[in-house]
């Protein structure tokens, strides 16, 4: 009785939302029937007789469900009979809302006598189903599932508080392989390699899923996609600032076997994640904090120590960073409660070891906003990420420090994601946390700290002695001068960068201050000022630093950080500090033309150099799902260059550029463009 299959491809594909994969292969959505056509070379007796096993992993630990026609069976699988022809038995499989997502193997038994006979039907990839109700990461908004599951670019927030930058991503998650890629993630995980059979069985979960992704996608604990890096040079791999999109780096992980691409940084794990997850079917977004804190020994106060003159001591192994980037899943938390349901924490950056090995989430963003940092996964790490307090020493001797700053508001500020449909930018902060300074938000630090078992700020039970750095029981003065740095224009690098301090008397005093101003991690040179003032005048400072001072030791980052200590014979001194991100020159991109499905079109990309001297050696990269099948490389020679595009792909689309010289690291720039379906 047995024949050829019709998977019908199209129309599934279609009813699941998945025709974007490029894969000839049937890809499907779990709690979904989906159609086939069995084209029989007989006519059978009775249907009562077939029986189907859809099994996924590897025998013969596969996980297996076996249902019939007539009945369905104990997995929750099942098949109905359509109307159909002699000879042609048109079904409809439906798999449940809770199904193992990956790759099936379908084969068909048909009890003929006492005589057995099996055929292998084909094979299927099932993906988790935020179109499905009884689904766990069912999303009901379709302009949410159309940004959180099927764009394949986006926005990536960086930069620092005041200055915050857009960064295009090719997620990429339907290019092709990147389904086989992402589904080969998993089954490089240590749980795969320690219980493959007991690993393939739990990947119903979106909680299971995610954290092994969380895992997997950094290189710490197993042979992971991506090895990060934060200091030195990158001669041996790739300078995190030049990644545009995901799928260059999941394709080289995957064609080198498996061997880490270096390097990345916060925001390339979480681009990664981000493809892979919602390539498996798990809406998903890319979430920037800024002023995130590291807190080593969690408890939710991040120290800093200065010197005199403002050099950062490094004597806490707590830090803070100008920016940090994760990720949010949406699911539900059967494992703590409804109350937990929707956005979830993950974090694919390797920071800190959770139950042995370097993964964080989900931890879910309610209970991080109410201080339950007891709950699974994470959550008092990522609490501490956003609300911990900041506390900032002057150190003059091994026996001498003042309290100079304690800021309750400093840490997690502007928390930021891509809008739903537009590049704009959402904050998200009201997600994490109560207003800073309200009742609301101090109940629940000191909530946390309870539950942490801290009994104070800066002190912790179980943490040793040598690691609480100084005590805290001492109250801070607050200073009788307040202070701002400010720029004179945003500075573009090449330019010289013009400052102002403004400082301005808080009492009816004259005062003697001596100033130390200092721009660090590129200039060791230090300016120093001393002058008086009286009650009511705003003094003002202005000062400059030239390009000629920092072009030759400018960081990849183009940031800057400079600080001003304010010291008077009496009272409490002052620290004035400013972050400073250097603008790009900018890249002009035209579109030459309608883009269309299949017809070429060109693309014109204009540098305009911002420097008195030539700029030499410069290669021009592009890239975007639907646009170019691989990263194009160019050598770019005149202020302007054109290339040809040939959309694959119609919709919305993304094109990212990036121009690598010798003067510059990385100047990026993108742009949106219409793609119009064949004529």
């Amino acid at each position: 009785a047995q024949g050829k299959v019709n998977w019908q491809s199209k129309l599934n594909k279609a009813a699941h939302h998945t025709s974007d994969y490029s894969s000839t292969e049937l890809i499907l959505r779990r709690g979904q029937p989906f159609n086939i056509s069995l084209n029989l070379k007989t006519t059978a007796q009775s249907w009562d007789n077939f029986t189907f096993i859809a099994s996924t992993g590897n025998l013969p630990m596969a996980t297996k469900a076996i249902f019939s026609l007539s009945e369905e069976g104990a997995s929750g699988w099942s098949a109905t009979q359509e109307p159909s022809e002699p000879r042609c038995l048109n079904l409809s499989i439906l798999s449940p809302a809770d199904a193992v997502i990956g790759r099936y193997k379908l084969q068909l038994q048909v009890l003929a006598g006492n005589k057995v006979s099996s055929k292998a039907l084909g094979q299927f990839v099932l993906l988790f189903n935020p179109w499905c109700p009884d689904d766990d990461v069912y999303m009901a908004n379709e302009k949410e599932r159309q940004e959180y599951v099927l764009n394949d670019s986006g926005i990536i927030f960086q930069g620092v508080e005041k200055d915050i930058q857009e960064e295009a991503w090719n997620y990429g998650q339907f290019e092709e392989d990147i389904l086989d890629i992402s589904l080969a993630v998993l089954d490089r995980s240590l749980n795969h390699h320690e219980d493959p059979a007991l690993d393939v069985s739990r990947r119903n979960s979106p909680v299971y899923v995610s954290r092994v992704i969380s895992a997997t996608v950094n290189s710490n604990d197993e042979k992971g996609v991506v090895e990060g890096k934060w200091s030195g040079r990158f001669r041996s791999g790739t300078n995190p600032l030049r990644w545009s999109g995901s799928v260059t780096i999941l394709r080289r992980w995957h064609r080198a076997r498996y061997r880490p691409v270096r390097y990345g940084q916060c925001w390339v794990f979480a681009g990664v994640t981000c493809t892979v997850l919602r390539c498996l079917g798990i809406p998903t977004r890319v979430i920037t904090n800024f002023n995130s804190a590291h807190d080593k020994n969690l408890n939710l106060s991040i120290d800093k120590y200065i010197d005199v003159s403002g050099n950062n001591l490094h004597l806490s192994e707590d830090s803070v960073w100008n920016f940090h980037v994760w990720n949010e899943s949406w699911f539900v938390r059967r494992d703590l409660g409804s109350f937990y349901d929707g956005w979830q924490v993950l974090d694919a950056t390797p920071q800190e070891r959770s139950k042995g090995i370097y993964q964080c989430g989900p931890a879910s963003t309610r209970a991080i906003k109410e201080g339950d940092v007891d709950l699974d996964y994470d959550s008092p790490f990522v609490f501490a990420a956003v609300n911990a307090d900041c506390v900032t020493w002057i150190r003059y001797s091994k026996k001498r420090k003042e309290r100079i700053y304690s800021d309750t508001r400093k840490i997690g500020k502007f928390i930021s994601t891509k809008a739903v449909g537009t590049n704009a930018r959402v904050d998200v902060t009201a997600n994490y946390k109560y207003p800073e300074g309200s009742l609301k938000e101090r109940q629940v630090y000191k909530k946390a700290l309870k539950l942490l078992g801290v009994q104070r700020p800066g002190k912790r039970s179980k943490i040793p002695r040598s690691r609480r750095g100084f005590s805290r029981a001492q109250p801070a003065q607050n200073p009788s001068i307040s202070g701002k740095l400010l720029l004179d224009a945003s500075p573009v690098v090449g330019q010289d960068i013009l400052l102002t301090l403004t400082l301005k008397n808080l009492i009816a005093d004259f005062k003697t201050i001596k100033v130390k101003l200092k721009a660090s991690l590129i200039l060791r040179q230090k300016k120093r000022g001393k002058f008086c003032f009286c009650f009511i005048t705003v003094k003002e400072i202005s000062f400059k630093i030239s390009y000629s001072q920092y072009k030759n030791s400018l960081m990849d980052d183009r940031k800057i950080l400079v600080t001003a200590v304010c010291q008077m014979k009496r009272g409490a001194s002052l620290l004035v500090e400013k972050d400073i991100v250097l603008q790009d020159p900018f890249l002009t991109i035209k579109v030459l033309g309608a883009a269309m499905v299949h017809k070429p079109v060109n693309v014109e990309v204009t540098f305009t150099n911002p420097l008195s001297e030539e700029v030499t050696d410069c290669v021009l990269r592009a890239e975007g799902s639907g646009l170019l099948k691989e990263q194009l490389r160019i050598w770019y020679v005149n202020a302007s260059v054109e290339f040809e595009i040939i959309p694959y792909r119609s919709g919305t689309r993304q094109l990212q550029v990036d121009l690598v010289c010798t003067h510059f690291s990385d100047i990026k720039g993108f742009v949106m463009l219409h793609v119009a379906p064949t004529q």
